[in-house]
C-alpha cells in the first residue's frame, strides 16, 4: 500500500480540514484560508505553485469547504480528491467573479489567513468581492499545525540530513585553497544533486575569511580561499517536500588562538542549546541559555542573530527560538540550533544543527563531526 511522506495512513484529506475549521473555531472566525504554500501542501499532498493566478482554498469552521482554482488547474485539482465547492476561473476572464461567487457561497463575515503567505493583490480581490468582509492575520495559529511532526515527517527530514552530509562531506574533501566561494558552492550543489537531493532547501550560503562574518554571505566569484580562512557552509537538501539546514565552519590549514577561542565559545552555546532543550522547555528559555554563553565570552560584542527557528516544508517556520518568545515547545517540535559570532571585517563561525524535541530531552537529528575541523588543503 502506498504511503505519501510526511501524513499517516490513517489522516485522510477530511481530518486535515477538519483541524483547521478547528483552527477557526478556537479563533472565533468563520473561516480559514490557505494559499499555496506549506500549509496548503500539508492539507492536499499535491503541490501546487504560487504564481500570478490565485488559488485558495476556504475551510469554514462549519459546513463543506470551498476552492477557487485556475482552470488550467483543475485536472490536478482532480488527484486531491476533494468534494467541497470548486470555483475556477480563466486568464481570459480575469478571477473577480470567481471570488464573488466564492464569498457567496460560502456567507461568511470574518476571514483568517496566512500573513506571511497570502500577497496583497489576492486580499485585494476579497475585498473586490466583498467589501465588509474582515480579514485577520492568523499565521501563528495555522502554523502551528505544523510544529508538531509525525512520524513520517521525521522521517523526511532525516532523509534531506542524511543527503546533505554526504555532500558536505563529498565537498569538503575537494576543497583547495586557492578555489573561489563560487567554485566551493557549485560543487556542493552538485554533491547535493549527486546524493539524491529533490531540490535545494535555499541558496547555500558558501563564506571565506571575511565574507564569513557576514550571516547570509552570497558565494563570491573574486575572492579565493586561502590560508587560515575560516570557511562557513550554511546548506540543506530538500527531500519528500522537507528541508534540512545545517551549518558547519572549518578552518584551512591553520587555525590561530583567536579562531580557536571563537569556535571553542560558539560549540558551548550550541551543546548548552541540547543540554536545556526538552519538551516543555519555552523558545525564550532555549535562546537565553544559548546566548547567555556568547554573552558571557570575551566575544560578546559578535552576537548579531538567534539561536534558531522551526524547519519542516519551510526551511524558518514557528517556533522562532528567540527571547521574548515565551512559546512552550511540545515534544515533536523540530528547530534549528545555530549560535555564531561574527566580526565584520575578520571572520564569522556558525554551528548549526537539527534538533527533534522528546519527551525527556531532545535529540540532534545532524550527525556531522562540529569538533573544530583545521583542514589541510
Amino acid at each position: 500500500m502506498f504511503q505519501l511522506i510526511g501524513i499517516a495512513l490513517n489522516n485522510t484529506l477530511d481530518d486535515r480540514l477538519k483541524e483547521y475549521a478547528a483552527v477557526a473555531k478556537a479563533m472565533n472566525v468563520d473561516a480559514v484560508a490557505l494559499v499555496p504554500g506549506p500549509n496548503f501542501t500539508r492539507v492536499v499532498i499535491h503541490p501546487f505553485m504560487s504564481h500570478e493566478r490565485p488559488f485558495m482554498l476556504v475551510v469554514p469552521a462549519r459546513g463543506r469547504p470551498a476552492a477557487l482554482v485556475p482552470n488550467l488547474e483543475l485536472r490536478s485539482w482532480d488527484l486531491v480528491g476533494f468534494d467541497g465547492a470548486v470555483f475556477d476561473w480563466r486568464d481570459q476572464d480575469g478571477y473577480d467573479a470567481a471570488f464573488a461567487a466564492l464569498l457567496k457561497n460560502l456567507q461568511i463575515g470574518t476571514l483568517a489567513v496566512e500573513g506571511q503567505v497570502m500577497r496583497v493583490f489576492v486580499h485585494h480581490a476579497l475585498l473586490r468581492a466583498q467589501p465588509e468582509l474582515k480579514i485577520i492575520d492568523a499565521e501563528r495559529e495555522i502554523s502551528a499545525l505544523r510544529m508538531v511532526k509525525t512520524p513520517d515527517d521525521i522521517d523526511a527530514l532525516k532523509a534531506a540530513i542524511v543527503i546533505s552530509e554526504r555532500a558536505l562531506e563529498r565537498t569538503l574533501a575537494s576543497v583547495r585553497l586557492g578555489q573561489t566561494e563560487k567554485e566551493i558552492e557549485q560543487s556542493l550543489i552538485q554533491n547535493l544533486f549527486a546524493e539524491g537531493a529533490e531540490d535545494l532547501s535555499f541558496d547555500p550560503i558558501v563564506a571565506a575569511g571575511d565574507g564569513s562574518a557576514r550571516p547570509h554571505a552570497k558565494a563570491r566569484n573574486d575572492y579565493a580561499v586561502s590560508a587560515g580562512d575560516a570557511l562557513l557552509l550554511d546548506f540543506g537538501a530538500r527531500k519528500h517536500g522537507f528541508a534540512a539546514d545545517i551549518t558547519r565552519t572549518v578552518v584551512l590549514d591553520h587555525a590561530t588562538d583567536e579562531v580557536e577561542e571563537v569556535y571553542d565559545t560558539v560549540l558551548r552555546a550550541n551543546l548548552k542549546g541540547f543540554e536545556v532543550t526538552r519538551a516543555g522547555v519555552t523558545s525564550h528559555e532555549i535562546d537565553d541559555a544559548v546566548i547567555g554563553v556568547l554573552e558571557a565570552s570575551p566575544f560578546a560584542d559578535r552576537i548579531r542573530t538567534k539561536t534558531g527557528h522551526g524547519l519542516g516544508r519551510d526551511v524558518h517556520e514557528a517556533p522562532y527560538i528567540v527571547r521574548g518568545n515565551h512559546q512552550v515547545l511540545p515534544a515533536g517540535t523540530v528547530f534549528t540550533n545555530e549560535p555564531g559570532l561574527y566580526q565584520i571585517g575578520n571572520f564569522g563561525v556558525r554551528i548549526e544543527d537539527d534538533v527533534l524535541i522528546t519527551e525527556d530531552g531532545c535529540a540532534s537529528l545532524t550527525q556531522f563531526p562540529k569538533e573544530l575541523t583545521v583542514m589541510k588543503c
